[in-house]
């Protein structure tokens, strides 16, 4: 694990940690163990799906862009068609972040902010870098795993092997994160190794 210097937890709000890393690294376990610790987690997954639900502007936009046929027949969103046409077009892809980034963020940050001074608040975010969040945070850790690792737990995930790399292609490479990283946790091995890390994250970068 590589290591930054210990940020000081700010006076008057929770220190906030930017939480990322590409499909099948394992971030959103790292963000359970944060949790276990007394973290605050906010999941921009969970952000994505309430912003998108019926009724709302997000699914109105999405819907506007990109046709019904991204919907179910009870109206709710059809993930696995809309992920059918933006991980095999660029510009699509794009747009789907030009719409729902914004909506996200905005949500997020709220969240962000409900969490009381002194605590530890870890947004979990895929596309932390993509987004150029990094400057929003007091540490942003990213969390790396070799290629077969992630192509095995995505497989596990019911991810083909070609819809795996398309996921993979689509996001930051490990470089673009790294540039960004205080922390970098490695999770290619056993889940113990990785709890070992945390902990060792937590009491040396994160513990009030």
């Amino acid at each position: 694990m590589a290591r930054g210097t210990r940020p000081p937890h700010p006076p008057g709000r929770a220190l906030r940690v930017g939480l990322t890393g590409g499909i099948g690294t394992g971030k959103s376990t790292v963000a359970d163990l944060l949790a276990g610790h007394g973290a605050t987690v906010v999941r921009a997954d969970d952000i994505a799906r309430d912003v998108v639900e019926p009724g709302t502007h997000g699914l109105e936009e999405v819907v506007a862009e990109f046709g019904p046929d991204v919907l179910t027949a009870d109206g709710t969103l059809d993930r696995s068609a809309l992920g059918e046409v933006v991980f095999a077009d660029e510009l699509r892809r794009a747009r789907l972040e030009e719409i729902l980034l914004p909506l996200i963020a905005a949500e997020a940050w709220a969240r962000l902010e409900g969490v009381p001074a002194g605590q530890v608040a870890v947004y979990d975010v895929p596309l932390l870098v993509e987004g150029q969040m990094q400057d929003m945070f007091d540490l942003v850790v990213v969390v790396e795993a070799d290629l077969d690792t992630r192509l095995e737990r995505l497989a596990e995930r019911g991810l083909g092997a070609e819809q795996a790399m398309a996921r993979i292609a689509s996001q930051a490479t490990d470089a673009e994160r790294r540039a960004v990283a205080d922390v970098v946790l490695l999770n290619s091995a056993t889940l113990e190794d990785l709890v070992v890390e945390v902990d060792s994250l937590w009491e040396e970068q994160l513990a009030p």
